[in-house]
């Protein structure tokens, strides 16, 4: 592994982590604070979750900042990275996520590690992560495509708020959060018995997402790694 590509890793794992953190944690700091208003801690967990993107993606983008390996396969399929970088990142965010779900737990002191057990099936919910993921997808291309690479954190962090209000899955749209969440019995979390469909309809909306970013930005060169 090349230093430079190390360093990308390292930031996909911290990014990650972080990301996890900030998903579990703030759902497991939600209920405990408003623990007879859902809507209000749904919205408790959408505002911290969208505002530690910004942060994440603002501080971490000049290494690597995907933080989600749909969004590193899509990297793949438009000849941003090549597979041998991109297996390595995906690692990185599959341990970051994992390690965050740990230190989230702990945080609160609960269980290092505890298997959800919120069921999230069905076929509204398995749309939600279809169309969750193409927005997610389109808003990072767009955005960077079209030159507006500074604008990516504000547009990943606005649209992932709204995505958890906006879709019936609550824009899950990653699978290394999604596999992470099933470690958290708590507000966030997601049965091991979800996981498997959520994660491939992840991938179907990043399949989907590819066309239409090529459709959409014909001309566009490909983002450089500078730029990730």
């Amino acid at each position: 592994m090349s230093k430079s590509l190390g360093r990308q890793v390292a930031a996909e794992l911290v990014g990650t982590a972080f990301l996890v953190m900030a998903v579990i944690g703030s759902g497991i700091a939600a209920t405990r604070l408003s623990p007879d208003d859902v809507g209000l801690q749904l919205l408790e967990n959408s505002l911290i979750t969208g505002a530690a993107l910004v942060a994440l993606i603002l501080a971490l983008q000049p290494v690597s900042a995907a933080f989600n390996p749909v969004v590193t396969l899509v990297e793949r399929a438009l000849g941003v990275v090549d597979t041998r970088d991109a297996a390595a990142l995906i690692a990185g965010q599959l341990v970051g996520g994992s390690v965050g779900a740990v230190l989230a737990n702990l945080m609160f002191e609960l269980d290092a590690v505890s298997i959800a057990s919120t069921e999230r099936t069905g076929a509204g919910l398995w749309l939600g992560e279809v169309v969750a993921t193409v927005g997610l997808v389109l808003v990072i291309f767009g955005s960077m495509r079209s030159g507006r690479t500074d604008t990516v954190a504000y547009a990943v962090g606005g649209y992932i708020t709204a995505g958890y209000w906006f879709t019936s899955s609550t824009s899950f749209a990653n699978p290394a959060v999604t596999v992470a969440r099933m470690f958290s019995d708590t507000f966030a979390g997601i049965a091991p018995s979800s996981v498997a469909m959520f994660v491939a309809m992840q991938l179907v909306g990043g399949a989907i997402a590819v066309g239409l970013v090529r459709l959409l930005y014909p001309t566009a060169d490909p983002v450089s790694e500078e730029s990730r």
